[in-house]
């Protein structure tokens, strides 16, 4: 009998059937009326639930997309840019930017560590920057970044703007985009949204509108905010076709969003998290990320002694868990476990139960049931 998977990757997330329905549904004109009023319901919510008085952008791309779109109508040659990297995907940046004749520097932290807001705050008075990004939560690594506080300190920097990569947080950790000081909050629809891939989504506070006009034309064309403003404020206008079935699975997903109460979403992916992490320790495995600044996403595990990476995955995959391997100096050090999205109480049981087993197979000394047990302990708090 073929073995259901349950995909704990740190994205793409599970998609539930709800969600699903919605991609499954006969697709119409981008100018039909029906859809024209969901895309247009979808933006409102959108802006509204993360706190903007900007705009918004929905439109057919990917998380990395969005990056470059964050740049290109922000930057330009020749300008200086901080880079806040604590990880592989904060990084990614560098290359991105560079490409674009962007003056690079970068302030970097040990993998499983946060770069101080001191050091920031102190980099930015020493040199004149046009813009900070900084990735919210870097799935290299598992750390969470201090976003609100980082935001405090660059407000004090008048021609400094914000630029947040949310891919792996926006849905789960804290975001306002007006009330955290951030001028462009970017992410995708496959992580905590529980959408799958296709879609990148941008948030432009008022300054970084201003920072577009003022930047005249620019190289992009696809990307370009000045191309996507009239169509995000009247979806009946035409700029490029719109990924129609994905917004309508969007939309569902903000629906499910709004039916449990954002906030409250937030809590319950830290109370999913804290307690999956209490499981994995309590099984005897270490975490990258330092305990004051993990995410609620996923949880980057260290593998104990004895234990092969390659071998370990394929039999968690055998009972259809699938989890992602490590990145950059821990590639075969340590398995990355996504916990965000719509996952319920039986999928992280049954995560939690298969690494069990997996442990024991491997020939380690596992209690097995200990821990569901801390796992179930942890959520009935």
């Amino acid at each position: 009998m073929k073995t259901k998977k349950l995909v704990m990757i740190p994205g793409p997330t599970p998609v539930v059937r709800s969600i699903q329905d919605q991609m499954g549904r006969e697709t119409v004109a981008f100018g039909d009326p029906a859809f024209v009023k969901d895309y247009k319901d979808l933006l409102t919510d959108m802006k509204e639930m993360w706190g903007t008085s900007g705009e918004v952008f929905v439109i057919a791309g990917t998380g990395t997309m969005a990056m470059e779109m964050a740049i290109a109508n922000t930057l330009k040659a020749g300008d200086n840019l901080l880079i806040v990297s604590q990880g592989f995907f904060g990084d990614r940046f560098i290359d991105l930017c560079k490409r674009k004749g962007i003056n690079v520097d970068v302030i970097g932290s040990e993998w499983g560590t946060i770069v101080p807001v001191a050091d920031i705050e102190a980099k930015l008075k020493d040199k004149n920057y046009k813009a900070v990004t900084a990735t919210h939560v870097d799935t290299a690594t598992g750390v969470v970044a201090p976003i609100k506080e980082i935001g405090e300190v660059i407000s004090k920097f008048e021609d400094t703007l914000f630029i947040v990569d949310g891919v792996c947080a926006t849905a789960a950790e804290p975001e306002y985009v007006d009330e955290m000081k951030i001028d462009v909050l970017l992410t995708g629809t496959q992580k905590a949204f529980g959408v799958a891939p296709g879609l990148a989504i941008v948030w432009a506070g008022p300054r970084a509108l201003e920072r577009r006009k003022a930047l005249g034309t620019i190289p992009e064309y696809y990307i370009d905010f000045e191309k996507w403003l009239p169509i995000m404020q009247d979806p009946s206008k035409y700029f490029a076709t719109p990924a129609i079935n994905l917004i309508w699975a969007l939309k569902e997903s903000v629906r499910l969003i709004k039916e449990e109460g954002l906030e409250n979403r937030y809590k319950r992916h830290e109370k999913n998290a804290r307690a999956m992490q209490a499981a994995l320790e309590g099984l005897g495995f270490n975490l990258l990320a330092q305990k004051e600044c993990r995410a609620v996403t996923l949880s980057n595990v260290l593998y104990m002694e004895g234990i092969d990476d390659v071998e370990f995955r394929k039999m968690l995959a055998e009972e259809g868990i699938v989890v992602a391997g490590g990145l950059g100096a821990y590639a075969g050090k340590m398995f990355r476990l996504g916990h965000m999205g719509n996952i319920d109480i039986h999928d992280m049981v049954s995560v939690i139960a298969t690494i069990e087993r997996a442990l024991y197979r491997s020939g380690k000394d596992v209690e097995l049931g200990k821990g569901v047990g801390i796992l179930m302990k942890e959520l009935l708090k």
